[in-house]
């Protein structure tokens, strides 16, 4: 154990060499390294932990659930905040009475007070929001499901107290800000906003230039200064103790700035995220770091690092490709970069989803599709009451980087138009997802179909607001008790497809994964599992017209029994032909699991 303790001291001394070696001088590194094991509660080789490397701390059975603490809520008139009670106790109960077999995790978007962005400018991170609940109602709902929790580690809201001490120059977080000069050369700074980069602040020692990233009401971190660095270690401790499992670092590729470069992606930034996980998971072995990082795709690896970075990062290529997949009835683009992905090493792993609180990102299908196929692809979305946010590129040119509508108004029909076949092209959108390597998150206006919020837009302003609709609980009852609903259905759909992947052992997150050429029409890709006694053939219909498949295209072994897991029926290896109905998936498997 103490070889143990003295190889982690010497593994958070070489990251911190790393951050801060034009920075800091030699002794005051020696002096932060315990500084740091004591916020994150390793002191002595009692508390160290040793993590096993490369060890999958997840497989099959896990599907992540993504919402906010008051996507579901009671109405009361006249209560506190409105609410019969506190919205965290009404989603546990929601989980609860809907959910409890079909999901292993849920991450709760943050759940502490803020001043905008619905969460993404905390005012403090060490309480949770009480418009929402308490901390026990966060540990109750971590004693039942693994608990995903952000840390919103790039920037806070400029209503903190943090921000305040620094606009008066005194106190804890008056130097906790990135700051820059109007004159620094900053044209090249990749940033996903149009907003001016620079804030303006008058403060005691005269005005200062405060960076924000994202808007000015989220004021961005200087992690040059250690102190910030601790002060987020101490949060992160907090989480820890609140029950959390899985840590989602937002934005975490912007945090490390320079004038004159990029400011994104940039070596420090891999740095902090490799001593991040060191001190995680040396307290906390079983943890997972997942990176939030909205970018190309081929950035995006990146965060793996050498399965010493991020365990699991976002897969934001797919949604835009999924989408783009199934409104043109083309899986060529799809297809393409699925062949293109390395699979991840064991003990990293792929974090799958196709929707979220957020809008789809444009930028992770920038080299997938070429400009006019974007823009195709973002005035498809508008006709179906979409909204589309831009960006301001390095030689002043707007591109879109977002288009932001509920999945199920994105799939109600193709680019020649809405038709009837909205919901059976959103089921085969998460039936395509749910089979891939990785690990699923599922947007919970996704299980319960929540179509567009346009009321949430036109009171917010903001074109985010259309996915973020707050159900009333009893209202929502009454709709999934009401069997011919959409939202009955779909909730129905896809609570039957995730019970049948949870039980698949080759569709481990890890397990082996191949694409499949079948045409343009068919979207194929095989899984063996990790013992290779399991293979599932995965084929869907991306298309609206009946398509003919071939089981010899697929290589099925004559003399073996085949079943398809979707329909619950055997398949005659020796009948080489059948149809697949518009966005119809099957999952052949040599096994009748699930």
């Amino acid at each position: 154990m103490t070889d143990h303790f003295l190889q982690f001291s010497a593994k958070v001394k070489h990251h911190l060499e790393v951050v801060y070696k034009d920075i800091l001088t030699p002794s005051e590194i020696e002096l932060l390294v315990p500084k740091l094991q004591t916020s994150i509660g390793v002191i002595s080789a009692d508390d160290c932990h040793y993590p096993t490397p490369h060890k999958n701390r997840w497989d099959e059975s896990d599907i992540i659930m993504i919402t906010y603490g008051d996507s579901v809520v009671e109405n009361t008139e006249g209560s506190e905040f409105g609410f019969s009670q506190k919205p965290l106790k009404t989603l546990r109960r929601f989980i609860n009475e809907y959910c409890d077999s079909i999901i292993s995790h849920v991450h709760i978007l943050p759940y502490f007070p803020y001043s905008s962005d619905d969460g993404f400018s905390i005012i403090d991170y060490s309480v949770v929001s009480q418009s929402l609940g308490d901390w026990d109602d966060i540990e109750a709902i971590s004693k039942e499901y693994g608990l995903m929790t952000d840390i919103v580690i790039n920037h806070c809201s400029a209503r903190s107290k943090w921000f305040e001490n620094f606009s008066q120059q005194d106190g804890i977080g008056s130097d906790y800000f990135f700051t820059a000069s109007p004159d620094d050369d900053l044209s090249m700074v990749v940033r996903p906003r149009t907003s001016d980069l620079l804030k303006s602040v008058d403060t005691p020692n005269g005005t200062k230039h405060v960076w924000c990233t994202f808007s000015h009401d989220q004021v961005d971190f200087d992690f040059r200064n250690p102190n910030v660095f601790i002060a987020f270690i101490d949060i992160i401790r907090l989480y820890l103790d609140k029950g959390t499992t899985v840590f989602r670092l937002d934005a975490i590729a912007f945090l490390w700035k320079v004038p004159g470069s990029q400011s994104i992606n940039l070596v420090e930034t891999h740095e902090v995220v490799r001593l991040l996980r060191t001190l995680i998971e040396h307290t906390a072995p079983d943890t997972i770091i997942i990176t939030e990082t909205n970018i190309p795709n081929r950035e995006n690896l990146t965060y793996f690092g050498n399965a010493n970075e991020a365990h699991a990062i976002y897969n934001f290529s797919l949604p835009p490709l999924l989408i783009n997949t199934l409104v043109t009835g083309d899986c060529s683009y799809l297809k393409s970069w699925m062949m293109s992905m390395p699979p991840a090493q064991n003990g990293t792993t792929y974090f799958n989803f196709i929707a979220s609180h957020d809008g789809v990102g444009l930028r992770p299908a920038e080299g997938l599709l070429d400009d006019q196929e974007i823009t195709e692809l973002a005035n498809c979305m508008q006709n179906f009451g979409g909204k589309v946010s831009w960006r301001k590129t390095e030689n002043g040119q707007q591109k879109p980087y977002e288009m932001n509508i509920a999945l199920i108004d994105a799939l109600k029909g193709t680019t020649k138009g809405p038709d009837q076949y909205q919901l059976q092209r959103f089921i085969c959108a998460h039936a395509i997802m749910l089979g891939l390597e990785g690990i699923p998150g599922i947007y919970i206006h996704s299980l319960l179909g929540t179509p567009n919020d346009d009321d949430k837009v036109k009171n917010t302003g903001q074109n985010r607001g259309i996915n973020r609709h707050r159900w009333d609980f009893g209202k929502l009852v009454d709709a999934l008790n009401t069997t011919q609903s959409t939202h009955a259905k779909i909730l129905s759909g896809l609570s039957m497809l995730i019970r049948i992947r949870r039980s698949q052992p080759a569709f481990h997150p890890n397990a082996t994964q191949f694409t499949l050429q079948l045409g343009k029409a068919i979207f194929g890709y095989w899984r063996q599992s990790i013992d290779r006694k399991q293979s599932i053939f995965c084929l869907s219909n991306i298309t609206d017209e009946i398509q003919e498949v071939r089981l010899s295209d697929i290589n099925l072994i004559e003399n073996n029994l085949w079943y398809d897991l979707v329909a619950a029926a055997s398949i005659n290896p020796a009948t080489d032909q059948f149809l697949l109905a518009p966005y119809q998936t099957m999952w052949i498997s040599n096994k009748a699991t699930g």
